[in-house]
């Protein structure tokens, strides 16, 4: 142990040394070190899961054989458990003590970059949730795969996105947030594409990078331009930099732009939304999974950066602005589609545009509260309609019904979800949606009861076209699911029922004074009168089916969102396509024209110099005086 050493910022660090690291630990973990072995070693959460995506590969069919597949599986399931518990100790340890420590990564000439590690309440708390849901994903898997060849490789890539999300959790530097969430981009297009074999799955997976890698080069190009400016990547320091610097505005709003890109893309906002939609080819398990936490992670990095994104005043309004077109118009696309896991892709964007609304307008606390509530309610939807795809062979909400009496535990589990994800006291994202409600100005307090409404209507309409009504052809025999289906729906359920005593253990429960409050009671409202609508349409026989709207081309306009993707194809793809085209012309008839040219020119003089090495001395002497005369004659053509 060495004396403190001052890092000339007025605070002081103790150094110490490793055979292969060097850590600069603050005075509070030395203080508490006895009693912080789990949050000291917090980093090695993560770790967890690269081991097991190893261990997981072993079991290919390429390899081990006779065991079959299973065993990566309960392999990755141990890991993650494991995890799951440090992550639990952790949390206890750095409850009122948070913990930041930072390792050298890399060091040359005048860039320093460092893996700097934040364990707070927060962001522990943060790592218990993606953990439990993993675990829980992991063992609905188990059920979901049974009779897939693919679990080595499923695994390994569930084990990815651990990895990468946890990462990301305990990240305090913006540098290696976007490194994270690179690795989540590479997770995503391998698990959208696992049943490669299938074109339209390939095409989503195709299409989901590819719109994705827009949000992220344009990140990286505003993490790259921070650095100059900031000297940091550290969240913290660029906070205290954040208040203290004065940009030029358009450097400012350049800046913000950039770094409000990535953040677009991860979440699905317009104009990047439609990969969601198309990663709905993957399996149920990984849809579980990147519908209530992976594109949350986009979510969580714009929290982080939002001082920055303060500096202008453009860049607020721009993301206040893509976040509310974004929830009403994908809350409006979710009823007009029959496809559940769209309904349930388009819901997703929906939410994540209030949560930018949230940001924009400063509610980072009540955010992070309605991310948490968010992720379990979708994650209960999600699995409680898994098993009915997987039993009924389809996605088609049109073909199925009358579900509630043979799978009523399904039945229960989408009921308390749909319950817990609009704003429905005491359940859960009420309490984050009523505090963003209270704190906004008028219009935005009207988008935000809309996108309630609606998203109210479209999940009564879910449940009305699969649990009520008669049953058809289609779920004649649909019986409840293996207990490895079952087992994660009813934990699940139990904490959306508890989840109000967790957020008041967890000192996260507004005062019940908040029910009462105007803006409050407008939620409420809104979600009554949209399930009430969407139940009588769709839950009783009053109304024929299918609903059609008195104009058409109105609902092909919703239907078919908005057109997005046609005016993609019509705009930046035949754009695209032609710079393109013009491109390989150039490198054709231009580029291969002049170097053909060349080759061709160098052969003809080749061929015809073959014809004068006759062997006569003389010949050869007259050449060189041709030549040499030539060779003046050029020289003195200025003269001439």
């Amino acid at each position: 142990m060495h004396p403190p050493i001052g890092n000339g910022k007025g605070q002081c660090f103790w150094k110490v040394q490793n055979r292969r690291t060097m850590a600069y630990l603050s005075p509070l973990w030395m203080t508490h070190s006895p009693m912080n072995t789990f949050s000291e070693s917090i980093w090695i959460v993560p770790c967890y899961a690269l081991l097991g995506a190893v261990l997981a590969l072993l079991w290919s069919p390429g390899l081990i054989r006779r065991s079959g597949p299973r065993p990566a599986g309960y392999v990755n399931l141990i890991l993650t458990l494991s995890a799951l518990v440090h992550s639990i100790l952790a949390l206890r340890e750095v409850w009122s003590a948070p913990l930041h420590f930072s390792v050298n990564w890399l060091h040359a000439v005048n860039l320093d970059i460092s893996f700097d590690v934040e364990a707070s309440a927060v962001t522990v708390g943060a790592l218990v949730l993606i953990l439990a849901l993993n675990a829980l994903t992991q063992i609905y898997a188990i059920a979901y795969l049974e009779m897939d060849w693919g679990w080595a490789r499923f695994y390994a890539l569930i084990a990815l996105f651990e990895a990468g999300m946890s990462a990301l959790m305990l990240a305090n530097s913006l540098f290696f947030s976007y490194v994270m969430l690179e690795i989540l981009t590479l997770g995503t297009y391998l698990l959208i594409g696992f049943w490669f074999n299938q074109s339209l799955v390939v095409t989503g997976a195709r299409d989901g990078f590819l719109t994705k890698r827009v949000g992220d080069l344009i990140l990286l190009m505003g993490v790259v331009a921070l650095y100059p400016l900031a000297g940091t990547w550290n969240y913290d320091e660029l906070e205290i930099w954040a208040s203290t610097v004065e940009l030029d505005p358009t450097v400012a709003t350049l800046l913000g732009l950039a770094l409000l890109a990535g953040p677009l893309g991860k979440c699905a906002q317009f104009p990047l939304q439609l990969w969601l939609d198309e990663a709905m080819e993957g399996p149920m398990p990984a849809t579980v999974l990147r519908n209530a936490v992976v594109v949350s992670t986009g979510a969580w990095v714009l929290i982080k950066m939002q001082p920055i994104l303060n500096l202008s005043p453009f860049v607020v309004n721009a993301e206040i602005a893509i976040g509310a077109f974004t929830a009403v118009s994908c809350a409006g696309i979710a009823l007009a589609q029959v496809d559940i896991k769209r309904v349930f892709s388009y819901a997703t964007s929906s939410y994540l545009g209030i949560v930018f609304i949230a940001v924009g307008t400063g509610q980072g606390d009540a955010a992070l509260v309605l991310l948490l509530t968010y992720a379990i309610a979708m994650a209960l939807m999600v699995m409680s309609v898994g098993g009915i795809i997987l039993n009924n062979i389809s996605q088609d909400i049109t073909q199925l019904g009358g579900l509630w009496s043979r799978r009523p535990i399904s039945g229960i589990c989408y009921v308390v979800g749909a319950l817990s994800l609009v704003a429905i006291p005491p359940l859960g994202c009420f309490w984050g949606l009523a505090e963003i409600a209270n704190s906004l100005p008028f219009v935005l307090l009207m988008v935000l009861l809309l996108v309630n409404g609606l998203t109210a209507c479209s999940l009564a309409r879910v449940f009305g076209q699969l649990f009520a009504g008669s049953v058809t052809d289609w779920t004649k025999r649909s019986p409840e699911g293996l207990w490895a289906l079952v087992l994660p729906m009813t934990i699940l359920l139990g904490v959306a029922l508890h989840l109000p005593q967790l957020l008041a253990v967890l000192g996260l429960l507004p005062n019940f004074t908040l029910i009462i409050q105007p803006a409050s009671l407008l939620l409420i409202s809104s979600s009554l009168v949209g399930a009430g609508v969407g139940l009588f349409l769709y839950a009783f026989p009053i109304v024929a089916k299918p609903i059609r709207l008195p104009v058409q081309g109105v609902q092909d306009f919703f239907a078919y969102d908005f057109y997005t993707a046609q005016l993609y194809r019509i705009t930046a793809i035949a754009i695209v396509s032609f710079v393109s085209k013009v491109i390989d012309w150039c490198d054709r008839f231009l580029v291969d024209g002049v170097v053909n040219l060349v080759g061709l020119a160098t052969v003809a003089g080749g061929q015809g110099l073959k014809y004068n090495t006759t062997g006569q001395v003389q010949f050869y002497a007259l050449s060189i005086v041709i030549g040499t005369i030539l060779f003046g004659l050029v020289l003195c053509f200025p003269l001439l």
